[in-house]
């Protein structure tokens, strides 16, 4: 077998690695890899927060959410139910983050928004953009699941539909209650549905 034979093998072998290197849905990230957190971020109830702030939790939650998007109105009941259910739990940590630069989607529309649903979990403006990024986060609202050691054990849909009153499967709980146990969620990822997450060009 020739050099170049040899080398086109080699190539194709390493591009298919590549692939196998994101998720099925997530263009950047896959099951298992290590999140190394986020810098201190503003939050809507004048506090900021860092991912070291909840260094202790056993399991971290973080959603990728706005104020803009429908998809991530129909979520915001229910991020509440879930902090509130798991709020004295110091085991599990929750906050929501925002990405989006647009007019409606600022630290102020974001205050606002908080006071108007009631908002009790951390909600976080990332101005960068940064955090979105180094998850792989494409959609409003996405979620990630991470363990005790920071890997992303569930990245996806909060649940099965964007009807409350539909929903069969909850992908989130699921996987945080797996890991209480000691073990791994079934379901480790799933297609996130809702609004485009609107990301600066990076020249």
């Amino acid at each position: 077998m020739n050099r170049i034979v040899i080398g086109m093998l080699l190539l194709s072998s390493l591009l298919s690695v590549s692939v196998l290197e994101a998720g099925k849905y997530n263009p950047d990230r896959s099951i298992g890899d290590h999140f190394a957190g986020f810098d201190t971020l503003p939050a809507t109830d004048d506090k900021a927060y860092s991912s070291k702030d909840f260094e202790d939790a056993e399991v971290f939650v973080i959603a990728f959410t706005c104020n803009s998007c429908p998809y991530a109105e129909d979520y915001e009941t229910r991020f509440e139910q879930f902090y509130k259910k798991y709020a004295k739990n110091n085991r599990v940590k929750f906050v929501a983050i925002n990405c989006n630069l647009v007019k409606a989607d600022s630290l102020e529309k974001m205050k606002e928004k908080a006071e108007e649903a009631g908002f009790s979990f951390p909600y976080l403006f990332d101005e960068s953009q940064q955090t979105g990024r180094d998850l792989g986060a494409l959609r409003t609202p996405e979620c990630f699941v991470l363990n005790k050691d920071r890997n992303i054990v569930y990245m996806g849909a909060f649940d099965d539909s964007t009807n409350a009153a539909e929903v069969k499967q909850q992908y989130v709980v699921e996987a945080v209650e797996a890991l209480l146990e000691g073990d791994q969620p079934e379901i480790k990822e799933t297609p996130p549905v809702g609004c485009l997450i609107r990301y600066k060009r990076v020249r």
